[in-house]
This record gives structure tokens, sequence and C-alpha cells, in this order.
């Protein structure tokens, strides 16, 4: 931005005779330009990090259901392979997985 820019979209007004007497005497030509922005705490800045807090922990309680409920069907899956494979045998020691219903 160039020195003799003044700040912002519009160029305030200077009268004709100001900017010829500040032109030909080198006198600087001071601008005051009202700040528009606005008071107050900026919210999003605040809402931002608290948007990403809670989808961290929303995706932290997800990924834990999930495991519990991959660890509930890995847990059932066990019990029906051993209730159907009966016992086991290796090397003449003999387990058995699952207790018999009758």
């Amino acid at each position: 931005m160039d020195h003799r820019t003044p700040p912002g979209g519009i160029a305030p007004h200077i009268p004709a005779d100001a900017y010829r007497r500040a032109e030909a005497t080198g006198q600087p030509i001071v601008i005051v330009v009202n700040d528009t922005s606005p008071t107050g705490i900026p919210w999003r800045r605040l809402l931002i990090p608290f948007a990403i807090a809670g989808a961290i922990v929303a995706g932290g309680w997800g990924l834990v259901a999930a495991l519990c409920l991959l660890l509930d069907a890995a847990a059932h899956t066990a019990t029906v392979i051993a209730g159907v494979a009966g016992p086991i045998g290796v090397g003449g020691i003999t387990l058995r997985l699952a207790r018999n219903k009758t």
C-alpha cells in the first residue's frame, strides 16, 4: 500500500485548497479513519477449538463403541466354535472348551 493511499476501500474527501497547500509546503496530510471493528469477544475464535475438541471426543467414543462391538462378536464366535468342536486333544492331553448342557 502506498503511503499516500488512505486505508480502507473508500478515500475520504480532502478539500482541494488543503491538498494544494500541503502539496506546495510539503506538509503531511493526516487522515483520520474511524475503526468499525466490533467490540467484545470474537465468538468464532472461541467456538472453533471447542468444535474440534468435541469432534475428537465423539470420534473417540465411537471408536470405543466399535471396539466393544467387535470384541463381543469375537467372544460369541469363539463360544460357538468351542461348542461345536467338542473336546480338543493334543499329544494325549484333552481340553474341553465348552461344558455340555446335559
